[in-house]
């Protein structure tokens, strides 16, 4: 109504109008940020799931085969303990969250390390030198990721943080107009208001009462 009204028509004071108008391009220009950030994060995950999946599997398969290998008797139970694990535990470590496969790609690059400087065999199939490149990819997309996530939480408490502007301008636009229309009849009142975003609801109570002051009417006619 601002855009299509001079100022002198308008059911609200014209310095609420530039204060709307100011705020729709900061709100909007938040919007549009967040979006970005929550796009770029969404299109990047896909990536970073497929990474994240590959450094898993050979990692899992790293431990698993080092585990065959002390089942043929190719390696002794006190291999394990290289990757910090227990001597005769045969099973394979959870690794359903990221912390959980950083720690153990992490653990299992510096055993078999060590592994090397006691003149240990190295596990092949794969060897440390795949799982550490997997393992790194993994790494450094989980950075980045996070970084992608950050960004977008700034983004999203930028946004929010504008809502109690938004809400306080959009109740003194309201009031006003409330103010300006006061002297016309209810129904009147409602219509004029209606078209600058003000649209009353009535409570159930309301809706009974309106009804039988309606019919009342039409009897006493």
């Amino acid at each position: 109504m601002g855009k299509e009204l001079p100022p002198f028509k308008l059911a609200y004071k014209p310095g609420n109008f530039q204060k709307a108008r100011s705020f729709i391009i900061k709100f909007e220009g938040a919007i549009t940020d967040y979006k970005t950030h929550y796009s770029i994060q969404v299109e990047k995950n896909k990536d970073y799931v497929q990474v994240l999946k590959k450094a898993k599997l050979y990692v899992s398969h790293f431990i698993q085969v080092m585990n065959m290998g002390i089942l043929r008797g190719e390696l002794t139970d006190e291999t394990r303990e290289f990757y910090g694990l227990a001597k005769d535990d045969k099973k394979l470590p959870t690794l359903n969250s990221e912390a959980e496969l950083i720690k153990w790609g992490l653990q299992l690059i510096e055993g078999e390390n060590k592994r090397m400087i006691n003149r240990k065999s190295p596990i092949t199939n794969p060897t440390i030198a795949v799982v550490k490149v997997r393992y790194e990819n993994f790494v450094d997309a989980y950075k980045h990721q996070k970084i992608y996530q950050q960004n977008c939480t700034r983004a999203l408490n930028k946004l929010a943080a504008l809502r109690p502007e938004a809400d306080e301008l959009i109740l003194s636009i309201w009031n006003e107009v409330e103010e300006y229309y006061k002297d016309l009849t209810d129904e009147e009142r409602r219509e004029k208001a209606k078209v600058y975003g003000l649209v009353y609801v009535f409570r159930k109570n309301e809706i009974k009462s309106l009804n039988f002051f309606e019919n009342d009417q039409e009897l006493n006619s």
